[in-house]
């Protein structure tokens, strides 16, 4: 009874107990939740303005994929709502009880959040399409042959088991407040909801320059050679051109969206699952553990030669 009344008081006393009421998920929506039951009505508004554009033009538009998309967003909003608080939530609370700083909520920590945020974004983005693990999840998202605000809801359900959400960890280690790093997502999320069309031209050069646009982010929906694995940013463009990972969109190459690998069906479960199957078929091919285990920090592209009783085929 007295290391149980200790651990209460180091729970209320250290602030976790208040933070653990904003964040999770089943005592109340949090910020970020409340940010995107908002925007819903929003997202469904434009979609809808933008189908009857080019509900017409097949290239662009199928409006059987374009329900799908949504109820794959669906699914990816359930599990996050779900199991969030399980899952992220103690990890947040641990790296912001250990914070090296306390950060007070200003016009400039905000602004300095904001820009932070899109960084742990972009190599958030950029290992979810060179390290197979986190592919596996943000595949869903890049398997539509068309880009359309439905695309932008193509989410996969298993994120929150994924892992990508440890990339913001450093931020609550920092002194970000978790509340903070969650809304910056959120809005961030928000915005690029409306890059993923082809009615919007490219823009003035000064914000093609310093901002993620709808040119630049078709470009990234690419399975152009040239064009793939490239833009990852957010909200902003200036990491790629930083990192060395920006491309522009060219008028003698015609963006062609999809995978290399394309995968069709209308199943929500096969959409979300499809490449931990594959990846696990070739982690089950003849090898030891550890070339086995390869498969998942390997690029996607990535194969490894097959033994042949135990030896590795001639070159």
């Amino acid at each position: 009874m007295i290391v149980l009344e200790a651990m209460r008081e180091v729970w209320t006393d250290s602030g976790l107990a208040a933070l653990y009421a904003a964040l999770a998920p089943w005592l109340a929506l949090d910020a970020r939740q409340l940010i995107f039951v908002a925007a819903t009505p929003v997202f469904l508004g434009v979609a809808f303005w933008e189908y009857t554009r080019i509900r017409h033009d097949p290239r662009l538009m199928d409006a059987g994929e374009a329900v799908r998309n949504f109820m794959l967003g669906a699914g990816y909003q359930l599990t996050e709502l779900l199991f969030a608080g399980v899952i992220a939530f103690p990890v947040y609370a641990f790296a912001y009880r250990h914070r090296l700083f306390d950060i007070e909520l200003t016009w400039a920590t905000g602004a300095l959040l904001w820009v932070l945020t899109d960084f742990c974004f972009y190599w958030f983005h950029r290992t979810s399409h060179r390290v197979r693990w986190f592919w596996c999840a943000h595949v869903t998202h890049h398997a539509s042959e068309r880009m359309n605000f439905s695309t932008a809801m193509r989410q996969n359900a298993t994120n929150i088991f994924n892992g990508g959400w440890l990339f913001y960890v450093p931020l609550a280690f920092i002194g970000f407040n978790p509340v903070w790093i969650g809304v910056c997502y959120a809005l961030s999320l928000v915005y690029q909801f409306f890059i993923h069309t082809t009615l919007i031209g490219r823009l003035h050069p000064a914000i093609e320059f310093v901002f993620n646009t709808p040119a630049h982010h078709r470009v990234h929906h690419a399975s152009n050679p040239g064009y793939i694995d490239t833009n990852y940013g957010g909200v902003f463009i200036l990491f790629d051109r930083l990192f060395g990972t920006f491309a522009a969109e060219r008028e003698d190459q015609p963006v062609r969206y999809g995978i290399t690998r394309p995968v069709y069906t209308r199943s929500l479960i096969k959409s979300w699952t499809h490449e931990y199957v594959d990846m696990l078929r070739d982690m089950l091919a003849p090898g030891t553990w550890r070339e086995r285990l390869r498969h998942l920090w390997m690029p996607p592209e990535w194969q490894r030669p097959v033994r042949v009783h135990g030896r590795q085929p001639p070159h």
